[in-house]
């Protein structure tokens, strides 16, 4: 009976003993998730900010594009990201950018080609359109035709000069007769484009997204609370630059954009300019 009772009295010391331990356990779990609840919220809103920023330079882009030519740009989608933080590293986020609907960069490039001039350069847009049946594209071209039709008629022609007419030379002059306006609206001529917009579209239409991202990273990743030695690491790409049935190479790219929590925190705390913060960005293309 003595055992027993001392059995009893040892194991109540016993859970006496863990009951404190176990407590201090459970509030130390419940500590652990709400730092993870609330790094997860943090994380979720740099997304928001993220998708902000991408739809931003597409807005800003269009605006610039469609000053200077008379056409739809199609987006084909909305921005997509997804964080994560990779504990020893950082904070890594997926952006998955709308990209440029494509025949308005084949538009673009077609009459940017110097060549051929613009009333040649129409008939091909046309003939192109015309074959695929875009509804969108025919819309685009009943635009810029409505835009750029009284120029077509501006034609340099070289006709004989009246009888007897001689250059300083000797020879005999010719006329060039040149009928209609001058150039059309949106600074094209027969020379091509005025804007260097219209060189490459999809270069800067990369650009601006470029830009609108790297100024986010650095205004909003205050919460995020990046470590001197861990980076905020953003990797674009547009999700249209790979078919649904593709090939298992691909030459679609991904833009790594990235910079060191030391230089956010300096940044943040008015010890470097925004110039210089931006210099310390690394940006490379895989």
């Amino acid at each position: 009976m003595g055992r027993v009772t001392s059995f009893a009295v040892g194991s109540f010391v016993l859970a006496a003993a863990a009951a404190p331990v176990a407590a201090q356990t459970g509030a130390s779990g419940k500590t652990m998730t709400d730092q993870q609840r609330q790094s997860r919220y943090q994380v979720s809103q740099m997304e928001r900010m993220l998708e902000g920023a991408v739809e931003h330079g597409a807005t800003l882009f269009r605006d610039h594009l469609q000053s200077v030519l008379p056409a739809q740009m199609l987006i084909s989608d909305s921005a997509r990201v997804r964080g994560f933080r990779l504990e020893g590293y950082g904070v890594f986020f997926d952006v998955e950018v709308p990209g440029l609907q494509g025949t308005l960069s084949w538009i673009v490039r077609t009459l940017d080609q110097n060549d051929r001039g613009l009333d040649s350069a129409l008939k091909s847009l046309k003939a192109f359109i015309d074959r695929v049946g875009d509804q969108s594209a025919q819309q685009a071209l009943k635009r810029i035709e409505a835009q750029v039709a009284p120029t077509i008629a501006v034609a340099s022609t070289t006709a004989p000069a009246p009888a007897g007419a001689r250059t300083a030379a000797g020879a005999p002059a010719a006329v060039t007769a040149v009928t209609g306006a001058a150039g059309p609206p949106g600074g094209y001529d027969q020379q091509g484009p005025a804007d260097p917009i219209l060189n490459d579209p999809d270069e800067s239409y990369r650009s601006e997204i470029r830009q609108q991202i790297m100024d986010a990273m650095l205004a909003y990743s205050v919460p995020l609370d990046i470590g001197a030695d861990e980076w905020l690491t953003v990797a674009a790409r547009g999700h249209d630059e790979r078919p649904l049935i593709a090939p298992a190479d691909s030459n679609g790219r991904t833009e790594i954009i990235r910079i060191r929590g030391g230089d956010l925190g300096l940044f943040h705390a008015g010890g470097l300019s925004k110039a210089d913060a931006v210099k310390r960005i690394d940006v490379r293309v895989f």
